[in-house]
């Protein structure tokens, strides 16, 4: 009786030890030693890549925002042609009630699931295209792919060079500046492919836009 009382209580010291052991190295320890780690040799990623203009955080390099001035009497917004604009967010446009991003929102991110043959996507689509291609004064054939589809998170903060060459010059118009000045700050922000051959060429929306604005704030 007394032995296994003993041995009992031995088995349950023992449980504990290892427990507040564990507990010091996998919760205290290794949290503080990735941590430091994470700040020393990438602080800005393990801070959210966040993008700064002026010394002030005006989003992440990693999630898209939308660009408008209001919203229409439908409460739809109404894109701010003065900046360049992001890829469409899912559903396109589609009810948010319905849990489609419409609003590069965070809480809802996420594709539309929605298959090429949907009769509600290709409509979306098609409208989209005849939007951009009305706006930018360019034909449909020549309206990037990314100008009218969604990416899966619905937050892609980076467009093709194509859709920001496109923009350019209606952007140059809208702020009363050279177009060629324009179309330079697109060449100096679009990144090849990542180590050379994975992914294709983009240009970041935000950092983008901050150079933009930087440069209409230069001029006066």
């Amino acid at each position: 009786m007394n032995n296994s009382v003993s041995n009992t209580a031995r088995l349950i010291g023992a449980g504990l030890r290892a427990l507040l052991v564990l507990t010091v190295i996998c919760g205290v320890i290794y949290p503080l030693v990735v941590t430091g780690v994470a700040q020393a040799a990438f602080h800005d990623k393990a801070n959210g890549s966040e993008v700064t203009s002026h010394g002030k955080v005006v989003g992440s390099s990693l999630i898209g925002q939308r660009y408008d001035k209001g919203t229409d009497k439908a409460g739809n917004p109404i894109p701010d042609l003065k900046f360049f604009q992001p890829r469409p967010s899912a559903g396109l446009g589609s009810n948010k009630a319905n849990g489609v991003n419409t609003q590069y929102d965070l809480q809802v991110s996420g594709a539309s699931n929605l298959g090429a043959s949907n009769t509600d996507l290709v409509k979306a689509v098609k409208e989209r295209k005849k939007w951009v291609a009305t706006t930018y004064g360019v034909p449909e054939s020549k309206v990037p792919a990314d100008a009218v589809t969604s990416s899966g998170s619905g937050l892609d903060p980076d467009i093709s060079p194509e859709y920001a060459r496109l923009q350019a010059a209606r952007v140059a118009r809208e702020n009363h500046l050279p177009a060629g000045k324009v179309e330079q700050l697109v060449k100096e922000h679009t990144d090849g492919r990542t180590l050379g051959f994975l992914g294709e060429p983009r240009v970041n929306v935000l950092e983008l836009n901050i150079a933009l604005k930087d440069l209409v704030q230069s001029r006066g």
